[in-house]
């Protein structure tokens, strides 16, 4: 039987394959979105609820009658620790007393959060587990950290579970575009210890996938999970990856010192903090930037519903890339 899934952030890169995921299982699918939002060509029978999360009229509607909530909205960039809460940690605390007084059969409540709320590994080859102590290095990481611990407090009352996805990829990311269009030009300017680096990514339709494995599991309750690939990346592996579909003869590659990135943190930072608009790298942008370890690991996600990212680094690429070039992006 198909089952009533409500969804936030469906306009957003990650929301759209969910929206498409969804309507191929043949779920009955609401969307909550904000009144400004464009939403764009929607999968048919998508019920649009409009409204700002502050909105309760709104919210109730949107989570009355349903079997699982995707919140899958937030805030990537914002000036302060303030912002970033506004979009991230208010809002969900928003819902869930929505569902508190609204939908109190709910089966579901999935948060998607951020391997920034843990925080970097100690190594690049086992590592942050669901079992270590979160230790965020940015102010996006901490809002999203604030966020869970908030889920968790729920939990009693409302059965929540929690992912924290890596570096996303796929068609429709603009993130990640950057990168290979560097690559397109022979040129990749990375920050920090290039060579030393190691970041779990998962491709995009693979995360849905997992998103609703763990949204479905009765092993899931109350629990946090990562949803990532196998196996961490180098930068030599995505280069490499890349030079297959993109056939760049040579690369030359620049690697920013940290202290250097931090200076462009700090200047560019200020810039927004003094016109009070997000950039697209500052002070906090930086800290996460020079990281060596963005790895987490994908086994309690196997162990407990048998999640395994069926999507190889080359092959995802190629998708991506692919997929860019006939939107004519790359």
């Amino acid at each position: 039987m198909p089952e009533t899934i409500l969804l936030t952030g469906s306009t957003g890169f990650i929301g759209v394959r969910m929206l498409s995921y969804l309507a191929k299982a043949g779920e009955i699918i609401r969307v909550f979105v904000r009144p400004e939002s464009v939403v764009g060509i929607l999968p048919e029978g998508v019920e649009v609820v409009r409204g700002s999360f502050s909105d309760q009229e709104a919210l109730a509607c949107a989570v009355q009658g349903v079997d699982r909530i995707v919140h899958l909205a937030g805030l990537t960039k914002a000036v302060d620790e303030a912002g970033y809460d506004a979009g991230n940690v208010t809002p969900v605390e928003y819902l869930l007393e929505a569902v508190r007084k609204h939908n109190q059969t709910l089966k579901r409540f999935l948060f998607v959060s951020s391997l920034t709320a843990a925080g970097p590994a100690a190594d690049g080859l086992s590592g942050v587990r669901e079992s270590d102590s979160p230790h965020p290095v940015s102010a996006y990481g901490r809002s999203k950290l604030r966020a869970e611990t908030l889920c968790l407090e729920r939990s009693a009352d409302i059965p929540i579970t929690i992912v924290r996805p890596p570096a996303v990829y796929g068609p429709g990311d603009r993130d990640i575009l950057q990168v290979f269009q560097m690559l397109a030009k022979g040129v990749l300017v990375m920050a920090g210890s290039a060579a030393k680096q190691r970041f779990s990514m998962i491709y995009v339709d693979d995360l849905v996938s997992g998103i609703m494995m763990a949204a479905r599991s009765d092993r899931a309750v109350g629990r946090i999970y990562y949803i990532t690939s196998r196996f961490p990346c180098s930068w030599d592996d995505l280069i490499a990856a890349s030079q297959q579909v993109l056939g760049f003869k040579k690369l030359h590659r620049v690697s920013l010192p940290k202290p250097l990135v931090f200076l462009v943190g700090l200047v560019i930072g200020a810039t927004g903090s003094l016109t009070g608009k997000p950039q697209l790298i500052n002070l906090d942008k930086a800290n996460e930037l020079v990281q060596d370890y963005w790895v987490c690991s994908p086994e309690q996600a196997q162990l407990d519903f048998g999640f395994t990212a069926g999507t190889s680094l080359v092959e995802g690429v190629g998708k991506t890339i692919s997929w860019y070039r006939h939107q004519g992006w790359l």
